[in-house]
């Protein structure tokens, strides 16, 4: 009998490949910003590298070799309880953090002892490092995933878990360093959560623009023809008058807001919009859409 050896595609692979220096580069980023910014000013990031900052300052024992050592019993819990596929995605990006942190901490001298420069810097670059790693399909482990197997046992949400976990490690910092030093690392935490969201949904370029109106047909052919936008158009109903509405969306750049509001006042002044930002885009006009 014949055996058939698995096919590989080519575009498979390059996927993978992509993948695995995007987490490279993430955790190098990461590892930087705690190395020169956070762990000499006694800044803790949150989670399982916030302990590690602890240990080391207590004791003396290397940030990755706490990360590594305190994620052990998480996977270990989360291979039970999970599944084999998210721990295999987590575990990647964990690992490499660890080394990350200790390889690089012999070459990375502290920026500043400005707490408010070291949080404000710190939590940018390492929310781009965490960013980049989530944008790449794995993660650091530590709270985050502690947060899936809460969510997962107990029925909290894992934003709260996080949430929870980020607070603790916080009040730590409160009783083991000092009142500064834990206000401080509640700035960096809080810059480097804004950055990660950035990362992930974009950075909110485009606005969305929901029209309501009696004028449908003409605001859509000028916003059309003079914005050369397309448009989707939708039947509706007052929900008070039930007069019959026409809905239309719209997506525009940011320099275009005021070019489309104007239209719409010159088409239809009664009409109904609501504007607001898209964070993220994808299709003709805008960004091609990618599997990142």
């Amino acid at each position: 009998m014949k055996i058939r050896k698995p096919h590989i595609k080519i575009s498979d692979v390059k996927v993978v490949l992509v993948d695995l220096i995007g987490i490279l580069i993430g955790t190098l980023i990461l590892a930087a910003g705690l190395n020169m910014f956070m762990v000499p000013n006694m800044l803790v990031p949150g989670g399982v590298s916030g302990l590690g900052v602890f240990l080391y300052h207590l004791v003396g024992m290397p940030v990755g070799l706490t990360v590594i050592l305190l994620n052990i019993p998480l996977f270990v819990a989360g291979y039970m309880i999970l599944g084999r596929k998210i721990i295999v995605q987590s575990l990647l990006g964990t690992f490499l953090f660890s080394v990350a942190i200790d390889a690089t901490a012999p070459f990375l001298p502290q920026a500043t002892d400005d707490l408010l420069l070291a949080s404000v810097y710190g939590g940018v670059i390492t929310g781009v490092g965490v960013g980049m790693v989530f944008r790449f399909r794995s993660s650091t482990g530590g709270t985050s995933l502690l947060s899936l197997i809460l969510a997962k046992t107990s029925g909290i949400s894992p934003g709260q878990a996080m949430f929870c976990g980020d607070i603790v490690v916080l009040a730590l910092a409160l009783f083991i360093f000092s009142s500064e030093a834990a206000m401080y690392s509640a700035v960096a935490l809080f810059v480097s959560i804004k950055v990660v969201d950035a990362i992930q949904e974009g950075l909110g370029l485009a606005k969305q623009a929901i029209i309501i109106t009696r004028s449908g047909a003409k605001v859509n052919e000028r916003l059309l023809t003079e914005l050369g936008r397309g448009v989707t158009r939708i039947e509706g109903h007052g929900g008070y008058t039930g007069e019959g509405r026409e809905v239309l969306l719209c997506v525009v750049t940011r320099q275009q807001v005021s070019r489309l509001k104007w239209i719409i006042y010159e088409v239809d002044p009664s009409a109904f919009v609501i504007i607001g930002n898209a964070t993220e885009v994808h299709g003709e006009g805008f960004k091609k859409m990618q599997q990142h």
